[in-house]
């Protein structure tokens, strides 16, 4: 079945390829006949710009590089893909711009989650497997500069990949002063006009704010303060339990803080399967995590030392005031597009604010692309990246593909949660039917060999074909074991091609595989 898999996707993607309207195929065709002129006449026009250096960014002029175009990356911050966060950089009002929040974000969380992990796996475990310390206790300084320091290598690495590949990397703020060119206002307080045939807008996105609740970086923070904070609070608040609200407050409730997570909506991460959000739930609920769903935030009080919040049920009610040191906003996020000029030369965005592309990235104005956070869809670092890379092989007139509905989701706690494809309620509203498989991480022997057993493997699959639909898993290091499943989904694999391909014994992603021998068969160990 996998080889009838790789036909079948060998003809969606010619047909794909062969599907776009006659508008946009002239739109396409008399940018590329422009940018082929431009090149062979040596002009210094560059072939591509991009704006913005975080994952979809960075990645973008690399790639474009490496495929012979002159390139040039823009990028606000000067510091590529990250920063090197502490109290004295981190502006008044937050502004992460030119898509530089994605990358600084999870290249933080997962140092201070491994970090905070750590510090909870001493304080909770190494006694029972024999090892004992007289006291344990956080350095916090010592934390955040093993952050940082972690943060800066990697970022200063993204800067050596453009040396190597020759991208040209302007730092500044860049913003339109017509569709081929781009003024830019330097860090070192000059101004410069950098030409392109193609510019790439790659700025990221933004924190959503909440009406009537200021971000000071202080008492109320983003999720920029919350990587940042200079003790440990007692009490944490985190008004939003989407992906950034649970992760952060579960590095600083491993640290000790008393967390509560106040949501509008019934449930926690609301686009996760309901059977895995329920098990993650309670395993977070187990570690002490509290929850107030179906809570809206109303008012809030910083006149004090600390924060009060006055919340209400979401459909009205009772009051209650909630007291913290800290409150983390993680409302979600909004497409970063201020000061960029998009007004001034027409290019087209919904009301959310997010630019409109085709299925080639192009915006409306011709030689104008967009990727990552500012388009619609998922709104993760790896997601721009493949934008990136596909939005750049359209313009140097390769074909480039990113499926949406094959991207994956990870949620960076402990256990963390992984995900690719359709949830079971997605499945059931589509009118398929299907077959399921689970299996337990207490069944697998090397997750009982090291004590961290909590989780699951759970399958969804097409019952007349046995294609995968959808593979949801909730272990240690989830981020990791999902991607045999993203593969398998990328070619139409079947449950039962996973189930007979052999894994390495004892591993974790021996789970995987049980989960598919359930699917379309019966596993072994359960």
């Amino acid at each position: 079945m996998a080889l009838a898999s790789l036909v079948r996707r060998k003809a969606y993607l010619l047909s794909r390829n062969l599907s776009n309207s006659p508008a946009d195929a002239l739109k396409y065709s008399f940018s590329l006949s422009n940018f082929s002129r431009g090149f062979a006449s040596g002009s210094e026009e560059n072939d591509v710009v991009v704006i913005g250096g975080g994952p979809g960014g960075y990645v973008a002029a690399i790639k474009a590089a490496q495929l012979g175009l002159k390139t040039t990356c823009i990028e606000k911050r000067g510091t590529l893909g990250g920063t090197c966060l502490n109290v004295g950089c981190i502006p008044s009002k937050v502004v992460i711009g030119h898509g530089l929040y994605g990358e600084m974000y999870i290249k933080l969380i997962l140092a201070l989650l491994h970090s905070s992990h750590m510090y909870h796996e001493a304080t909770h475990s190494f006694a029972g497997h024999g090892v004992k310390f007289s006291s344990v206790e956080i350095d916090l300084p010592a934390m955040m500069a093993q952050k940082d320091k972690a943060v800066s290598n990697l970022t200063r690495g993204i800067e050596g990949l453009f040396k190597k590949n020759k991208v040209n990397y302007v730092k500044g703020y860049g913003k339109f002063i017509s569709p081929s060119e781009v003024s830019v206002d330097t860090i070192e307080g000059a101004s410069t006009v950098i030409k392109g045939k193609n510019i790439i807008i790659a700025t990221g996105s933004d924190v959503k704010s909440l009406p009537g609740i200021t971000i000071d970086e202080k008492r109320i923070v983003s999720s920029t303060g919350a990587l940042a904070l200079q003790e440990v609070p007692k009490k944490l608040i985190v008004i939003g339990a989407g992906y950034i609200g649970l992760e952060m407050g579960s590095v600083w409730g491993r640290l000790g803080s008393e967390v509560t997570v106040v949501e509008f909506a019934p449930d926690i991460v609301p686009s996760m399967d309901a059977e895995i959000r329920k098990q993650f739930q309670r395993s977070l609920e187990k570690q002490k995590m509290k929850f107030m769903l179906k809570t809206k935030v109303v008012g809030v009080d910083t006149s004090g030392n600390g924060v009060k919040l006055t919340v209400e049920p979401a459909a009205g009610g009772d009051q209650t005031t909630l007291e913290a040191d800290v409150v983390l906003v993680s409302a979600g996020r909004s497409p970063f597009t201020a000061g960029l000029g998009l007004d001034k030369i027409g290019v087209e965005t919904d009301k959310i604010g997010r630019i409109l592309v085709n299925d080639r990235f192009a915006t409306n104005v011709a030689g104008v692309y967009a990727i990552g956070d500012v388009i619609p869809g998922p709104m993760l670092a790896h997601k721009a990246e493949e934008d990136g890379v596909a939005c750049v092989e359209f313009i140097a007139g390769k074909h480039g593909h990113v499926d949406y509905d094959k991207v994956p989701g990870v949620v960076y706690t402990h256990p963390e949660v992984a995900s690719v494809g359709k949830t079971e309620e997605q499945v059931k509203a589509l009118g398929v039917d299907y077959r399921v498989g689970k299996f337990p991480f207490l069944a697998n022997s090397r997750a009982k060999a090291i004590d961290d057993a909590e989780g699951i493997v759970k399958i969804l699959a097409d019952k007349e074909t046995d294609k995968i639909l959808g593979v949801h898993i909730m272990a240690p290091n989830a981020g990791e074991l999902i991607h045999e499943a993203v593969l398998a989904i990328n070619y139409d694999a079947s449950s039962e091609d996973i189930a007979r391909v052999c894994h390495a014994h004892p591993t974790m992603s021996e789970a995987l595989k049980e989960a598919a021998m359930a699917t379309y068969d019966k596993p072994i160990h359960i």
